[in-house]
């Protein structure tokens, strides 16, 4: 991965964090993009500053770009950005997510249309944008992060709240598979990866780690390192997946990395 571009979204904190710093550990050229700038913007620890801040502290190359992904506008200036102080997009991890958790016979239009903007057509706009320069150097790796929400659940499994973010999830990986057939030939590379419930700040803010669940919680930097796999090599090994973190890392024969990510306690 020495010397690729990539821009990594939702990067301030949690997976989208653990991901910068493993590309940056390879040698990739990070852009870290979210809406939280400095550390004390947001009620979660954690900013692109900050992240930025470490990743270049341990050698790693690192630009932040602040960026609201339900705005078009900051769409293109992200995309802008990254090209102007390092050349080329060669990755998109198109990370960032809103979640609200309300029954479905509840859920504000509001609501609604800001979960579909930044986890569904967020990604596709981003992936317009950089995609035009990956099949001209027929190369280039997009990673779209779902979630097992997109999954079916069983008709017993009683109101969860989260129907319409497993909605926008299960367009993600549509989007995903789709897309990857459409560009197969140009040797692009696209996946997405379904992560359960993974240790960051975001899953202890909203309290869904239990006594009864916490054994299958999945470190981040399992998450961190089968995206790294998903960003290299040719698009025949593994264009049109669905991931899962654990299979990945059985398949391939992957040691995760230590990272810098500040460590969450289960």
């Amino acid at each position: 991965m020495a010397g690729k571009v990539a821009i990594v979204t939702g990067a301030s904190r949690g997976i989208g964090e653990a991901i910068a710093y493993r590309y940056a550990q390879e040698g990739a050229k990070v852009v870290v993009s979210a809406r939280t700038v400095d550390d004390g913007d947001h009620p979660l620890p954690g900013s692109i500053n900050s992240v930025v801040q470490r990743i270049r502290d341990a050698g790693g190359a690192a630009h932040a770009v602040r960026c609201d992904l339900s705005q078009g506008a900051d769409r293109e200036a992200l995309v802008a950005a990254a090209v102007a102080e390092y050349g080329p997009v060669d990755i998109l991890v198109n990370n960032a997510a809103v979640t609200f958790f309300i029954p479905t016979a509840e859920f504000p239009e509001k609501r609604y249309k800001l979960m579909e903007e930044v986890q569904v057509y967020g990604p596709l706009h981003l992936t317009q944008l950089v995609l035009d320069s990956m099949r001209e150097r027929k190369t280039g790796w997009i990673v779209n992060v779902s979630s097992h929400a997109a999954l079916h659940p069983e008709l017993d499994s009683g109101p969860s709240g989260g129907t319409v973010y497993g909605m926008c999830k299960a367009a993600l990986e549509r989007y995903s598979t789709g897309l990857a057939a459409e560009v197969f030939a140009d040797g692009v590379s696209i996946s997405a990866i379904s992560p359960g419930l993974v240790a960051t700040p975001g899953v202890l803010f909203h309290k869904l780690i239990s006594d009864d669940n916490r054994e299958r919680v999945t470190p981040v930097e399992h998450m961190a390192e089968a995206c790294l796999r998903l960003a290299y090599g040719p698009a025949a090994e593994v264009s049109g997946r669905i991931a899962y973190a654990d299979e990945m890392i059985a398949e391939f024969g992957l040691e995760p990395a230590e990272l810098l990510v500040p460590p969450v306690e289960v």
